[in-house]
C-alpha cells in the first residue's frame, strides 16, 4: 500500500516516462544504424550538435566528433598527397580538409535520400546527424516491408550514384592534378560507402533490405530482424579480424614498411570502432523489435493501480488508513463535487515521517491536474506511451469511459512493463 504499509507492493522507483519506441535512426558512411535501444524516458530534441540548415524542412546537426574524424581525415589525406603531389608543401592539408568537407557533403546527400524517401511516404523525419562515423537519419518506422526496402536502398543509391559521378569528373581532368587526386578520392569513398552499407546485415542499410525481405516472405518483422541482426553481427567479427589482417598481408596499405605499420594501427582500430557499432546496433535492432512486437501489452488499465477519492483536508494518516482498508495504492483528492482536482504523489507521502502524518493534509502533497494527466483506460501500446511522453509526470489521473475515476497510473509500473517486454524472448 501507499504509506509504506506492510501490505504494499512496490515497483522500482523512476520518474521519467516513457518515449516513443517507434523512431528509428539510420547511420550512414561506414554503419547504418536501425533503433536506439533507449530506456523510457524523455528524448532531447533533437540533442547533441550544431545546427546547420533545414533541407527539406529536415534540421540537420553535426556532432562534436564530427570535428576530430575532419581533422584525422585531413592529417591522413593531407599526408598522403604529399606523397603524391609533393610539391604542394603545406597546402596539402587546406587541400585535404576541403576533401574532409566534401566527403560529409557526399554522406549528408546519402542521408538526405532517407529523408526525402520518409518525406514520400508521410513519415515523420526528425533531423538529420552528421557524426563520428558519418551520419544518421532518426525517422519513423516504414510500416511495411516494401517502403522498408525502399528507405533503406535510396541511400546506397545514391552514393553509387555520387561515386559514378565523381568518375566521371575524373575523365574531365589530367590524372595527377589536385582535382584529378580529390575526384578520385571522392569516387572511392563514395563507392566504400555504397558497398559497405549493402551488406546484408544489421544495422547496415543492406541488412534493413535484407529484414524487408524476410519480413515480405513470412509476414513477420521480427524474423527479419532476427536474421538480419546475427548476420550483421558475423559481419562485425569478420571486420574486426579481416580489416587488420587485409592490411598485414599487403592487400591494402601502402608498400613501404613504416607507413605499412602505421596502416596496420589505423586499420585495427577502425576495425574495432565498427565492430562494435555494428554489434551493438545489431543488438538495439533486435531489443527494439522485441519491444514493439509486445507493446500492445502496455495497457492502461492492467498497469493502474486502484485509488481512493480524499478530501483535501483529510490528514495523510487518515487518508492512508482508508486506503489500507480499502485496499487501495493511490489517493485522488475531489472537490465538493466529487471531481478529481489532484494526485497525492507517493514520493511525497514516503517523504513525511510518520509521526508527523496526522498532522499534515493531503493537500499539501498533491500535484494538481491538468488536462495531459488524464489518461483514458482503454489507452494501450502506442497510443499510451505517446501521451505520457507528451505530458512528463510521475502519476497520471485514470478515467473511465464514462469520466468516473479508475485509479492512477504511475510511470515507475509503465517503465517497469516496458523493460519485462524489452526482455521478453520474441515469440
Amino acid at each position: 500500500m501507499i504509506g509504506a504499509s506492510p501490505r504494499a507492493t512496490a515497483g522500482p522507483r523512476t520518474q521519467r516516462p516513457p518515449h516513443r519506441p517507434k523512431l528509428t535512426e539510420r547511420r550512414t558512411a561506414v554503419a547504418d544504424t536501425d533503433e536506439t535501444g533507449e530506456r523510457p524516458g524523455r528524448r532531447s530534441e533533437p540533442g547533441g550538435g550544431l545546427l546547420m540548415g533545414r533541407p527539406f524542412g529536415v534540421p540537420v546537426y553535426v556532432s562534436p566528433s564530427w570535428f576530430v574524424v575532419a581533422a584525422l581525415i585531413t592529417w591522413i589525406f593531407g599526408d598522403r598527397l604529399g606523397q603524391v603531389l609533393p610539391g604542394l608543401g603545406a597546402v596539402r592539408y587546406l587541400i585535404a580538409l576541403f576533401f574532409a568537407i566534401a566527403f560529409y557533403a557526399s554522406v549528408l546527400v546519402h542521408e538526405l535520400a532517407h529523408a526525402i524517401a520518409g518525406l514520400r511516404f508521410k513519415l515523420t523525419v526528425r533531423r538529420i546527424q552528421l557524426q563520428f562515423v558519418g551520419g544518421a537519419t532518426h525517422v519513423d518506422e516504414a510500416g511495411t516491408p516494401g517502403r522498408e526496402f525502399v528507405l533503406a536502398g535510396v541511400g546506397p543509391l545514391l552514393s553509387l550514384l555520387l561515386a559514378g559521378a565523381f568518375y566521371l569528373g575524373m575523365t574531365a581532368v589530367e590524372p595527377g592534378t589536385v582535382p584529378g587526386v580529390l575526384l578520385a578520392g571522392l569516387m572511392i569513398a563514395n563507392l566504400i560507402v555504397a558497398v559497405f552499407n549493402l551488406l546484408p546485415g544489421l544495422p547496415l542499410d543492406g541488412g534493413r533490405m535484407l529484414r524487408a525481405v524476410i519480413w515480405g516472405i513470412t509476414g513477420r518483422a521480427m524474423s527479419g530482424t532476427v536474421a538480419a541482426a546475427w548476420v550483421g553481427r558475423a559481419i562485425a567479427v569478420a571486420v574486426l579480424l579481416g580489416l587488420p589482417l587485409l592490411t598485414e598481408t599487403g592487400v591494402i596499405g601502402s608498400g613501404n614498411d613504416e607507413a605499412g605499420g602505421m596502416d596496420t594501427v589505423m586499420n585495427a582500430l577502425l576495425a574495432a570502432i565498427l565492430a562494435a557499432i555494428m554489434w551493438t546496433g545489431a543488438g538495439n535492432s533486435l531489443r527494439m523489435a522485441r519491444l514493439r512486437e509486445h507493446l500492445p501489452e502496455l495497457r492502461a488499465h492492467a498497469l493502474t493501480r486502484r485509488a481512493i477519492p480524499i478530501e483535501a483536508a483529510t490528514p495523510l494518516s487518515e487518508a492512508l488508513r482508508r486506503a489500507n482498508e480499502a485496499g487501495a495504492r493511490a489517493l485522488v483528492i475531489t472537490d465538493g463535487h466529487g471531481e478529481p482536482t489532484a494526485i497525492v504523489r507517493e514520493t511525497s507521502i514516503a517523504s513525511v515521517p510518520e509521526h508527523r502524518r496526522p498532522w499534515v493534509a493531503v493537500s499539501a502533497l498533491a500535484q494538481d491536474l491538468d488536462e495531459g494527466m488524464k489518461v483514458s483506460a482503454d489507452l494501450a501500446g502506442e497510443e499510451l506511451l505517446d501521451h505520457l511522453r507528451a505530458t512528463p509526470a510521475t502519476e497520471y489521473l485514470v478515467l473511465q469511459p464514462d469520466g468516473s475515476i479508475y485509479g492512477v497510473l504511475s510511470t515507475l509500473d509503465v517503465e517497469k512493463a516496458f523493460f519485462k517486454a524489452m526482455a521478453r524472448p520474441h515469440s
